[in-house]
């Protein structure tokens, strides 16, 4: 497929060095406030359902090895999202349940919209997990408008 629309853009086509750099270091940012997200809506459902957030309940609910999760957590500790108290799991500060709520709406929407569209709800929740981090606010209000016509 050389040269048609689907070939691989050549060496000379590379962005310069630092225009690369920002795009790598964006793209970790994003991938760093995924795990933040993920981690705050995962709690306060915990929370919500068991009572408690254990970090052996976490750890094994995002697949995760026990000491990655400890190590997540003390990361949103340290970013004032969660705390922690030995013995008592895990909570969520006022900051932490309003990333959770943000988090769990904005999943509700793409799973909303993507049924709507015709995926099915199995595929559309497992796809809203990575969708819900990196969409945007515009198109999160394209989403929500096709879903208010679609109830009209």
């Amino acid at each position: 497929m050389a040269g048609g629309a689907g070939a691989k853009s050549s060496a000379s086509e590379l962005a310069t060095a630092p225009a690369q750099a920002r795009r790598f270091v964006a793209a970790r940012r994003r991938r760093a406030v995924e795990t933040a997200e993920d981690y705050t809506e995962l709690i306060a459902d915990l929370i919500a359902r068991n009572g408690e957030a254990r970090t052996t309940d976490i750890a094994e609910r995002l697949g995760v090895a026990h000491p990655t999760a400890v190590k997540a957590i003390g990361r949103l500790e340290r970013e004032g999202l969660a705390l922690v108290k030995p013995y008592r799991g895990v909570s969520l500060t006022a900051a932490g349940q309003t990333m959770a709520e943000r988090v769990r709406r904005r999943h509700r929407l793409v799973v909303d919209f993507l049924v709507a569209i015709g995926a099915p709800r199995e595929a559309a929740e497992a796809d809203a997990e990575g969708i819900e981090h990196y969409v945007s606010s515009a198109t999160l209000a394209a989403f929500e408008a096709f879903l208010a016509k679609q109830g009209e």
